[in-house]
């Protein structure tokens, strides 16, 4: 099953709540009283919930006819950073300087975890994602964000871009906040998967394609099973010390990194696919 907001067209101000039935077709769940996500993530029996709201007579709307939103209402979005080896290698090598740190966080029993982005800033699948004007060289790191309620507990999936700008960070550790979290830097969607375990989609791939001109520049892929960390782990050091009255989104860390001679450019275009959950789209803007 997999949830999403949307508006009817894209000028409309009123957010739908929906329950895609099949990769063309979603469920109004708004007919039925639904307003917000958070209330069906917050409930202790979900899929149930879920299953008797998908037998009543609720308008069905085609995708292709609606505009879908970033699944995010009032959840701040962190992520985690160095979870794959992949990643770990691509960090040091960005930075002589600080990778002693990032070989350290890898084996250590403590994530890096990062803020990434408010709710309100996250961008949805079709609109675009940024470069920053002042960083030379820019990448997309697909994600799968794992979505958390109030509790803590993991109760969907989606998929995240974590825009990162590498020069940035490999310069000093201490810019990583500037290299991170910036305007349009984050994007998710588009839908949130739920009712599947860790194992299943342990079991998934993630792929990004960027496009140049209509020709792809740079493809790869990854498994989630990579992941080093547990996601029920990754979520409790995450909700250590920290209070999350709407919830929260935990992007994951990437397992796939362009070359080392590689930069976006305004115009590109990131395609980033999770086997279980869709594609999130992106056009790409200089910021």
């Amino acid at each position: 099953m997999k949830l999403c907001r949307f508006k009817l067209t894209a000028n409309c101000h009123t957010v739908h709540i929906g329950l895609t039935l099949d990769d063309t077709t979603v469920l109004d769940l708004s007919a039925a009283g639904v307003s917000r996500l958070a209330a069906l993530l917050e409930s202790e029996r979900l899929i149930p919930v879920l299953r008797a709201l998908s037998a009543l007579p609720l308008p069905r709307r085609p995708l292709s006819e609606v505009t879908l939103l970033a699944p995010v209402e009032q959840q701040e979005v962190w992520a985690a950073g160095v979870t794959y080896l992949r990643s770990k290698k691509a960090r040091m090598d960005e930075s002589e300087f600080s990778a002693s740190a990032y070989d350290r966080v890898y084996e250590a029993e403590r994530p890096e975890i990062f803020f990434k982005s408010l709710p309100e800033k996250v961008v949805a699948t079709g609109g675009d994602v940024g470069i920053r004007k002042d960083a030379k060289w820019n990448v997309p790191e697909p994600e799968l964000a794992l979505v958390c309620n109030s509790r803590g507990q993991v109760v969907g999936y989606t998929i995240g871009n974590d825009m990162s700008s590498r020069d940035i960070e490999g310069e000093n550790l201490l810019y990583l906040p500037q290299a991170k979290t910036y305007l349009k830097s984050c994007a998710a969607g588009p839908f949130i998967k739920v009712g599947v375990d860790e194992a299943t989609a342990r079991t998934w791939t993630i792929s990004v394609e960027i496009l140049r001109d209509g020709q792809t520049v740079f493809s790869g892929e990854t498994s989630v099973g990579q992941i080093k960390r547990t996601f029920d782990s990754l979520a409790e050091f995450l909700f250590r010390s920290q209070s999350f009255p709407h919830g929260a989104v935990l992007l994951t860390g990437t397992g796939v990194v362009p070359p080392d001679n590689f930069t976006l450019a305004a115009g590109d275009r990131v395609r980033i696919r999770i086997s279980g959950i869709g594609t999130l789209e992106n056009p790409v803007a200089v910021v």
